[in-house]
């Protein structure tokens, strides 16, 4: 989710090693980022994600099998009310390649549900 170079966030899965890689997210807000990781057997070669949205909060969660999500983090963005600019990306930031496959992505309504 990108609001602009100083305000964004973004879930990930990085590749560490042949035994394990991580799950990760970062948080931008003013300029000032955190990042949080989760290692994750590196066998896995798929996962799903989903963002939800309450004003501006944001809950990321993830998915082996893009039924049953758990918690990846819930964040508060300082101008995340507004309209809001969201996609994909991938990267290699080493001199190496790989593919990366993007496919069923939906917007629909919110998924998060609320503590009452």
């Amino acid at each position: 989710m990108y609001l602009n170079s100083q305000n964004w966030l973004k879930a990930s899965i990085e590749y560490e090693n042949s035994k394990y890689q991580r799950l990760g997210s970062v948080v931008t807000n003013n300029g000032y980022s955190d990042w949080a990781t989760t290692d994750i057997d590196a066998s896995i070669k798929s996962m799903w994600y989903r963002l939800s949205r309450r004003e501006s909060d944001y809950c990321i969660e993830y998915s082996n099998d893009g039924i049953n999500f758990k918690q990846m983090r819930i964040c508060h963005m300082n101008e995340g009310t507004n309209e809001i600019q969201f996609g994909i990306y991938a990267c290699s930031p080493e001199e190496s390649s790989f593919e990366a496959i993007f496919s069923n992505m939906k917007i629909t309504e919110c998924k998060w549900l609320e503590h009452k």
